[in-house]
């Protein structure tokens, strides 16, 4: 037989089970109804059977429509098969009721009496195996796992074994009730096992317990297939634990309730399960049971709290009103404290399920008192990741933020669990890193959940940021003390090793001619030629202390002058240099900004002359921004980052070649490191380009703040072309 007919076969046979388990429960409260005027005693145990049938039917029919999807499924079978004994158990019950109270002497009670005493202890079975099997239908794979699984199953199975073979005089004994002697007139051992009293104790207290320890590898079953699935699974799971909410409240409400209602309600919890079993099984609108749970406890909790408020106002009034005011009483307050509770229950289970996401300002208070509290960068990205964690009731969150120097900071928060979404940080357009996070169960995050996302993302980016420029700036605190203490100590050095020892030396020669002038002239004028070739050496050290401090041309000449004098020093046959301060006119700048700016000049330039091959080569100063904020609109190719400071000023330094530019392949350089590094120093950018046209061009933009009439720059206002060979 191929499979579609086993398929079919299968589905053919769950439905004729189904119809049989209908018409056998109709059967059974027909026999109940006959039973009603029977005085049937309570030591006989007889339960109504319809209670049992209904219960019965709650799991045959929903098992019956799983086979018909699918039809081979062991899940289904397990619901088809519990229900069908369900039914069967309490027609039994009822059946031995009719022909033993009510219609004496009709045949087969005794087999009815035997299959609902001695074999009814095998409905404890369904469930322990459909913890076992759900959802996949199959026992864990592990061999540790599936081994204690089989043995559970063996030990749920023991009681019904034990009661099918002991001795109805020794389970009488045991249970320390007789039978009413009607039902001692039935064949109540067609089959038994004698053994001593005391054996059959120890087998009867061993399974007896068994059936509550049997339940608990289930539920470590359930709990491990939980953490190693995926959302998938975890949502198909969360069913079951819907079902056993709503299990857990029909119990405490049969608990309060009187005989049949008890049975109703198990009658619609054990309904509940099978339906969330179809479901998850099916996999039918899988993420709806996140908000069913909700509702469900939050239901709960409410009919909890409204019965008893209901009761303590009923018995406090009660003591001084009467029983009808004491009712309206109750009804009163009932009435008033429903919405309240309802609306306070509400978010209650929802900040348990779904976190705080649902109030964005208690994300964001949330997240601002803890960066409050933070100091350092790591500290404030591990607040901003336990407060996504907590908002979104996520199990992982981890962010990772770029530096500036290239190094990726790296912060986590919690474990890894399923499904995980990525979201770009950003600061200003710059992206600079990125978050994760695995939103538990949830299939997607919702638009809501997203723009909230979207706030505290980018209050991570600030953060971050914040706490990258605040390390940044007392790294360069620390680095401009040690430079200004390396520059001390290296004058210090020149001073005491160079200058000192060749002023000594001077003194010592002039001395020395003055003692021998008179008596040996001719050696004294020998003398005094040296010292005046130490003082020229010692004034050429001087001169390279005063430059290394600041270019004495920028004093002397100006920015535009010096770095004119700079291209006709490194002038060469084959090379054209121009430079085009225009621009420069009636600026006043900085004197860092002049140093960065002639630093930077020179460099590009002797790269230019050492590397390029270029022909020409062109200079180009000017200021951009004003008080307006504009700029003049002088260098339309403004560098990457280049804008003013507070003021709305810039120095924009561009120099450009025609030479053979830059290989692809090429790695930045000491030169060009240095370039970008002057330029950061002041807040400012530097990058090195090859255009389409050819050569290379280094472009600097350096801020600063306000700009007079006048100036060590205005003086070097003019065009000026170097123009060599």
């Amino acid at each position: 037989m191929t499979s579609e007919g086993r398929a079919s076969r299968g589905s053919r046979a769950g439905t004729a089970i189904a119809v049989c388990a209908v018409l056998l429960s109709v059967a059974t409260l027909l026999l109940d109804i006959a039973n009603a005027d029977s005085d049937i005693p309570s030591t006989a145990a007889l339960s109504a059977g319809w209670l049992g049938a209904l219960t019965g039917l709650a799991q045959v029919v929903p098992g019956a429509l799983l086979l018909q999807r699918l039809p081979r499924h062991p899940v289904a079978w397990i619901l088809v098969a519990s229900g069908s004994f369900w039914v069967v158990d309490s027609f039994c019950a009822s059946w031995t009721g009719y022909a033993v109270f009510t219609q004496p002497g009709l045949p087969g009670a005794s087999a009815t009496f035997y299959v609902y005493q001695r074999l009814g202890a095998a409905l404890l079975l369904g469930l322990p195996l459909l913890l076992l099997v759900f959802p996949s239908g199959r026992l864990p794979a592990e061999p540790f796992w599936r081994r204690l699984s089989l043995a559970s199953i063996a030990l749920t199975a023991l009681l019904p074994a034990v009661l099918a073979v002991v001795p109805s005089s020794v389970a009488e004994e045991f249970a320390g009730q007789p039978l009413p002697p009607e039902l001692k007139g039935l064949n109540l051992d067609p089959v038994s096992i004698e053994l001593p009293y005391g054996v059959w104790q120890v087998l009867l207290t061993t399974a007896y317990a068994g059936v509550f320890l049997s339940l608990v590898v289930p539920l470590l079953v359930v709990v491990r297939r939980y953490r190693a699935s995926d959302d998938v699974g975890r949502a198909q799971l969360r069913w079951l634990v819907w079902a056993a909410v709503v299990d857990l409240l029909a119990i405490v409400a049969g608990m309060l309730s009187p005989d049949p209602v008890a049975g109703v309600l198990l009658a619609v919890a054990v309904a509940c399960t099978s339906v969330a079993v179809v479901v998850a099984v099916t996999r039918h609108r899988l993420y709806d049971v996140d908000r069913l749970i909700s509702a469900t406890v939050l239901y709960g909790l409410l009919a909890a709290a409204v019965v008893a408020v209901d009761v303590v106002v009923f018995a406090l009034a009660g003591a001084v009103l009467g029983q009808r005011d004491s009712a309206l009483v109750a009804i009163a307050v009932v009435a008033g404290l429903y919405a309240p509770l309802r609306g306070w229950l509400g978010g209650l289970v929802q900040r348990a399920r779904r976190g705080s996401r649902d109030n964005p300002y208690a994300v964001v208070s949330a997240l601002a008192e803890q960066l409050e509290v933070s100091s350092a960068p790591e500290q404030q990205l591990l607040a901003v990741t336990r407060a996504v964690g907590e908002a979104f009731r996520s199990p992982y969150v981890r962010i990772e933020i770029e530096r500036p120097s290239g190094e990726k900071q790296v912060v986590e928060h919690g474990h890894r669990a399923g499904r995980e979404v990525v979201l770009p940080v950003a600061y200003r357009g710059e992206h600079i890193g990125q978050l994760t996070l695995c939103p538990g169960g949830r299939s997607e995050l919702s638009e809501h959940d997203q723009r909230l996302l979207g706030d505290v993302v980018r209050q991570a980016a600030a953060a971050a940021r914040a706490s990258e420029l605040s390390a940044g700036l007392q790294a360069i605190r620390e680095q401009l003390v040690t430079t200004r203490e390396e520059e001390r100590r290296r004058l210090r050095r020149d001073l005491h090793d160079s200058l000192g020892p060749s002023l000594g030396a001077v003194t010592l020669r002039i001395e020395t001619a003055r003692n021998l002038a008179s008596s040996r002239p001719a050696e004294a004028d020998r003398l005094l030629e040296a010292a005046t070739a130490d003082v020229a050496a010692v004034l050429a050290d001087v001169r390279r202390l005063v430059h290394d401090l600041r270019p004495p041309a920028l004093d002397e000449l100006g920015l535009v002058r010096a770095i004119e004098q700079l291209a006709r020093r490194l002038e060469s046959p084959t090379l054209v240099v121009t430079v085009d301060g225009a621009a420069m006119a009636g600026a006043d700048l900085p004197a860092a900004v002049e140093v960065a700016a002639f630093r930077i000049v020179s460099e590009a330039l002797n790269n230019v002359v050492r590397h390029s091959g270029a022909r020409r080569c062109t200079i180009r100063l000017g200021v951009a921004g004003g008080p307006d904020g504009h700029g003049d609109g002088w260098n339309p190719h403004r560098g990457p980052g280049a804008r003013g400071g507070p003021g709305g000023h810039a120095l924009e330094v561009e120099v450009r070649d025609d030479g053979r530019g830059i290989p692809a392949d090429a790695v930045a350089g000491v030169g060009m490191l240095s370039l970008r590094e002057r330029a950061a120093e002041l807040g400012g950018s530097a990058s090195a380009e090859c255009p389409d046209g050819g050569g290379t061009v280094v472009r600097a933009a350096l801020p600063f703040t306000g700009m007079g009439a006048t100036g060590a720059v205005a003086r070097g206002g003019k065009d000026v072309t170097v123009d060599v060979g």
